[in-house]
């Protein structure tokens, strides 16, 4: 029962309607604070296709610096704010420039309250820890978040980039949940296949959220040699579905039952348009495993 109220939290958190099957959120680490056009005109097509879930962190920005990207989001609000009206706002914080990591009770609350003046609200729904702190005990870092949750400044908490133990170690002190896990899953890195992370999420009803869903640009045609097998099965399988190959890409992703939802990240709308048509694309078992084999390198055993 708790499994099935999580998982039913989590997808309304990534804006999954009753009618769409394939998730989608839209992060803005490319933007800095002055590129508000941009940003509408991108956000504007994103609402009109039912994506509704924006991830930024405070040491998002670009030239423009840290917090770039969240004043950006609270610049957006101001000029239009339907564009935000009703959407999942997700942030981040637990990077220190110089240290480089901070998840301290008191550097956490002193971060989400500058995050939240600079996005312009009193709330932000979703609270990551950027990067594991380790040198923060999990007890000191569950009481911080459990204080901003039951103060009313985010609504839920995550984590980001992770591994299982520092999941399970977090959870074991924490009174809210751990509602979402990002992490960096794409098919030119399918290591959360196997290394637990997606089987943990399952288990503990945690939805999962992709960054870098295309490897960072490397699945093109000038990408690195080693992933030149990943490049042919893709190209392949999207002249089978007369489908855009970044669309094959997301539907590898979306295929896992954990669910998993991919972050996009182009400021083009003729890009993202291309993103989208994964939600009408299903991959085999055939395919899909024949993009495993050729990431890995060799057939499963």
């Amino acid at each position: 029962m708790l499994v099935r109220a999580m998982s039913q939290r989590n997808q309304g958190m990534f804006g999954l309607s009753e009618k769409q099957d394939r998730r989608f959120a839209y992060g803005l680490w490319r933007y800095g604070a002055d590129e508000v056009d941009a940003a509408i005109e991108a956000l504007s097509f994103l609402r009109e296709n039912d994506v509704c879930h924006f991830d930024t962190a405070d040491c998002y920005g670009g030239a423009s610096g840290f917090g770039g990207s969240e004043r950006l989001l609270g610049a957006v609000r101001k000029r239009a704010p339907e564009l935000l009206s009703g959407a999942a706002i997700a942030t981040k914080a637990g990077v220190e420039p110089g240290s480089p990591y901070n998840s301290s009770g008191a550097y956490l609350k002193a971060a989400c309250d500058a995050s939240l003046k600079r996005l312009g609200v009193e709330r932000v729904d979703l609270f990551y820890i950027h990067r594991p702190d380790l040198l923060t005990h999990p007890a000191e870092l569950a009481g911080a978040l459990d204080g901003l949750v039951e103060a009313g400044k985010i609504g839920a908490v995550g984590v980001s980039n992770f591994t299982t133990h520092q999941v399970a170690a977090l959870a074991g002190f924490l009174k809210a949940p751990i509602c979402v896990h990002q992490i960096e899953f794409s098919v030119a890195h399918i290591e959360p296949l196997f290394d637990g992370t997606l089987d943990q999420a399952m288990e503990r009803g945690i939805a999962v959220a992709a960054w870098s869903p295309f490897a960072g640009g490397r699945l093109g045609e000038a990408g690195p040699p080693e992933l030149e097998r990943v490049r042919g099965e893709l190209k392949r399988i999207a002249e089978e579905h007369a489908a855009p190959a970044v669309a094959v890409a997301l539907a590898f992703i979306g295929r896992h039952p954990a669910p998993v939802t991919p972050i996009l990240g182009s400021k083009r709308p003729e890009r993202l348009r291309d993103c989208l048509k994964a939600r009408s694309l299903s991959l085999s078992r055939r395919d899909w495993y024949a993009i495993v084999e050729a990431c890995r390198g060799e057939a499963m055993p």
